[in-house]
């Protein structure tokens, strides 16, 4: 008779599961241990190496004054033409030898090659044994480029203090934040040996893989970098609002004013008047725009509604291409139809209409005329994430609704619209916390003399002020202002949509 008793089943507590594994814990040696401490430290190095490799303020490769301020280890590897900008005449009289600095940009590509290497090994890291020992022969390859800029930096620099004319050229007293970087690196090149040799062999290391919560991580890294480059290093710019600063100038503790400039902002008449205009000028467009943010899903209901899909596709693709077309463009085509010699000017002409009309100049009505182009060149993009959401309601209840006895008109009313709702309402919410930025570069090219004080936006008038006029600091002041205003509506917002809705965006 057969043993039963180990047959697998579906029923009981105490049944094994069909086809259910247990997963295994890997209990590592103290060598690996010690091994996944110290690439906490390679990580760490590694990262700052490659963070200081872009702020010019750290430049080891500013070795005399004729290298541009502004100038980063990174950019001094890419762009020659820009190193050299100041040496023109040094090299014209033979005061130092070009040699030198094609020396010094040598040198500086191998930094950022290294800091490829640096990435590589820094990812690598995050996985098995196996590719965490490349990792540490990766990383270790990177310091020795690292150590070989270095030791080019140091050469070029002893040229230019040995040049025949060195006041011409103003050697630095000494190679910038060179200690630094050679200490990072020989730390960094110790710990990838260390973690190569603790680690087990080739052989007895396993397989190549990573954990998927790693896997995660490296494909959100590009984008949290992005993020930070673009969204938060920037308010490092912010400390210009404390200075009476101008453009070309270095900032100094003489040039220190402190809240100067948000006082000017309620003292002066001029500016609050201005102020107000052009916050008129925001709110009213940007509630122009929210009030008709339905819009997209309107338009994208009856475009899924549209049976024939070939049709479908050319009203898809005919109304999101001019989301790709520049604004210029945009006011290309614009000059073209509603100019003095526009299409419509010479529609009416050979019509026996003998007046023309510039509408481009003509004040009347800006903020519909901007509402408008802005709808046309936008309306076929904005509607792409409700086409996204119709494709993923369920079905079953068109479906069911069809059983109900519900004709076209009322499944899109009880079941495409209540579908949409949510996405609907967190794109709203995201533009209430928005309503200070409207952008510029639309209202940039449509400005002229005769409409400017009704089109003039938050964003175009900062830049007017510090691009135009170069008050910088004033402009820094309002740009910081509208960031604090626009965090505050989003929280604003988002507590709103918990109160009501009981669903939070944030």
């Amino acid at each position: 008779m057969a043993n039963n008793s180990a047959a697998p089943t579906l029923a009981g507590n105490s049944s094994p599961i069909i086809g259910t594994k247990k997963k295994k814990h890997i209990e590592r040696s103290p060598r690996e241990k010690i091994a996944d401490i110290l690439l906490w430290g390679v990580r760490l190095f590694l990262i700052l190496d490659i963070v200081l490799l872009f702020f010019p303020s750290f430049n080891p490769a500013r070795i005399c004054e004729k290298i541009n301020k502004n100038m980063s280890l990174f950019t001094c590897g890419i762009a020659y033409d820009t190193l050299v900008s100041g040496l023109g005449r040094a090299f014209t009289k033979g005061w130092v030898a070009e040699s030198t600095f094609v020396l010094l940009f040598r040198s500086s590509t191998l930094s950022i090659i290294a800091a490829v290497l640096y990435a590589v090994g820094g990812c690598m890291s995050l996985g098995s044994n196996k590719m965490k020992k490349i990792a540490a022969a990766v990383t270790g390859g990177g310091t020795l480029l690292m150590l070989g800029c270095l030791f080019g930096i140091n050469k070029a620099f002893n040229e230019v203090i040995l040049t025949e004319r060195p006041e011409k050229i103003v050697p630095a007293e000494s190679i910038p934040y060179f200690g630094l970087f050679i200490f990072i690196t020989i730390a960094l090149l110790a710990l990838c040996i260390a973690v190569f040799f603790l680690l087990p062999s080739f052989a007895n290391a396993g397989e190549m893989f990573m954990e998927d919560k790693y896997k995660l991580f490296l494909m959100m890294l590009p984008i949290l970098i992005l993020s930070f480059l673009f969204a938060y290093l920037p308010l490092f710019g912010w400390r210009y609002a404390f200075y009476d600063y101008k453009a070309g100038e270095t900032l100094s503790p003489e040039k220190f004013v402190g809240f100067k400039w948000f006082t000017q902002l309620f003292q002066n008449a001029a500016t609050k008047k201005d102020i107000v205009r052009v916050i008129k000028n925001t709110l009213a467009m940007s509630g122009l725009g929210i009030a008709t943010s339905w819009l997209p899903m309107v338009f994208a209901i009856f475009l899924a509604e549209i049976k024939n899909s070939t049709f479908r596709r050319f009203v898809q693709t005919f109304t999101t291409i001019p989301n790709f077309i520049s604004w210029v463009l945009v006011y290309a085509i614009a000059l073209a139809i509603f100019s003095t010699d526009g299409f419509i000017n010479t529609l009416l002409k050979s019509m026996g209409n003998p007046v023309t009309t510039n509408y481009l100049m003509n004040s009347s009505h800006m903020w519909l005329k901007m509402l408008a182009w802005g709808t046309w060149k936008g309306l076929g993009w904005s509607a792409i994430i409700y086409i996204a959401a119709i494709s993923g309601i369920d079905q079953s209840l068109y479906e069911a609704a069809t059983v109900d006895g519900a004709g076209r008109f009322a499944k899109m009313w009880y079941v495409t619209v209540p579908s949409l709702i949510p996405t609907y309402m967190v794109l709203l919410l995201m533009s209430v916390a928005n309503v200070l930025t409207n952008g510029m570069e639309q209202y940039l090219v449509f400005s002229n003399a005769k409409n400017a004080a009704s089109i003039e936006v938050l964003d175009l008038y900062v830049y007017n002020l510090g691009i135009g006029s170069g008050l910088i600091p004033l402009s820094t002041v309002i740009g910081m202002v509208k960031s604090l205003i626009s965090v505050i509506l989003l929280f604003a917002a988002n507590g709103i949509s918990k109160a009501v809705r009981g669903e939070s965006i944030v």
